[in-house]
């Protein structure tokens, strides 16, 4: 018989301890790799979700700041200022809307305003979408208010040309709300405007 020129290697001759030792050490690197990989998953999957939102319309965190709007009201060299603004949700998308009561700059006087809806696309400059009194009615407004997705105001007015314009004799309570593809306004009955302001 011809014997092997080869040393005798151990390892050749595994006994069950053998492949028991080599099984739990196994068995403690995939536990090892398990306990690893699902924090960093889930932080991609975050980050993932996160751009997906963003690129795909998502509405952007804060309402559109109507000091970056062109109004369209033509106050020549007076310029425009914005009397008051609020934010909401106005049409359920879940994105803020900023509504705006602006007017022209004067320095006395009652000059109209208007009262617009501005909002903003993402990664847009914010815009008027909609118009809810047109400063060519000649109104004043009061008494702002956007709360749960309404849009509420008081409308000064006048009954004719010959009222002064610094004391409307007209008042109607207004409030819009957005349904279905367009704002609609209800009012209260029209009244009188001499109140005690």
């Amino acid at each position: 018989m011809q014997t092997s020129a080869l040393p005798d290697l151990a390892h050749t001759d595994a006994k069950p301890v053998h492949w028991l030792a080599t099984a739990t050490a196994m068995a403690a690197v995939v536990a090892a790799a398990g306990l690893l990989q699902p924090e960093a998953a889930t932080a991609t999957a975050s980050a993932s979700e996160h751009r997906v939102t963003q690129q795909h319309g998502g509405a952007p965190a804060e309402a559109p700041d109507p000091a970056d709007v062109t109004f369209p009201l033509d106050c020549g060299a007076a310029g425009r200022t914005v009397a008051e603004s609020a934010t909401g949700d106005l049409d359920g998308d879940g994105g803020p809307e900023t509504v705006a009561v602006v007017r022209c700059a004067a320095g006395s006087g009652t000059p109209p305003s208007g009262i617009y809806v501005v909002t903003q696309g993402n990664g847009a400059a914010p815009r008027v979408v909609a118009t809810l009194v047109d400063p060519a009615q000649k109104l004043s407004v009061t008494d702002f208010t956007v709360r749960d997705g309404t849009v509420s105001a008081t409308l000064l007015g006048y009954s004719s040309a010959a009222v002064p314009r610094c004391c409307p004799d007209e008042l109607e309570s207004a409030a819009w709300q957005w349904k279905g593809n367009a704002f609609v306004k209800t009012t209260a009955p029209a009244g009188s405007a001499s109140r005690n302001s």
